[in-house]
């Protein structure tokens, strides 16, 4: 009887440490998910990958554009061979934006095909377009926010052309501690957003 007992109190200990396990397995995944758009075009998917830490602005911009349902149906509006191509603009002549700018976060470099980062005009008007490499493109550094990269799709990328269109872009991964932490910034981009596109989807 003892033995048996023992051996119960046993298998019971090893249930919850393998159960503690499985919930710290599980806690460590949810925590480690990385923050991804899913660009859905008229050629096929593209998956970035963002760097937050290195870009927290202007990924909270991105996500909450696209969130927001703003690139949807935007197109492509400009292509260069073996350079990138770049899109986001609502007006798709390469002019437009979302109706504010705000100044880059030049910290990563353009040192390999499939970087997606910032289109401007120069020092502090970022808005929404955005552009996706062919190849590295060093002479950009210091000039663009680099805020990810092409994890899965880089056939896509070179396959797009001028007008291809952007169907939508989905964010995965959780978004609301970065949104936080750039609550101000959001707000009032989301203001003029409201004012300026009255049809997009509700700001979260």
């Amino acid at each position: 009887m003892k033995f048996k007992t023992r051996c119960v109190k046993r298998l019971g200990c090893n249930r919850h440490l393998l159960l503690a396990l499985v919930l710290s397995v599980v806690s460590i995944n949810a925590v480690a998910q990385p923050l991804r758009a899913v660009i859905d075009t008229s050629k096929g998917e593209i998956v970035v990958q963002f760097n937050e830490r290195a870009a927290p602005t202007t990924v909270a911009n991105f996500a909450n554009l696209a969130m927001r349902g703003f690139y949807d149906g935007l197109t492509f509006h400009r292509m260069e061979r073996n350079f990138m191509v770049q899109g986001g603009d609502p007006k798709g002549d390469g002019t437009g934006g979302p109706g504010y700018k705000f100044a880059g976060e030049i910290i990563l470099h353009h040192n390999q095909p499939g970087i997606i980062s910032m289109a401007n005009s120069g020092p502090g008007s970022d808005g929404s377009q955005f552009f996706l490499t062919h190849l590295a493109t060093p002479h950009l550094n210091g000039k663009h926010s680099v805020f990810g990269k092409v994890v899965s799709g880089m056939p896509v990328v070179n396959q797009l052309r001028r007008r291809d269109i952007i169907n939508s872009i989905t964010i995965e991964g959780d978004v609301s501690g970065l949104f936080e932490r750039r609550r101000a910034r959001l707000d009032e981009w989301n203001a003029i957003l409201d004012a300026e596109f009255p049809d997009l989807k509700p700001a979260m």
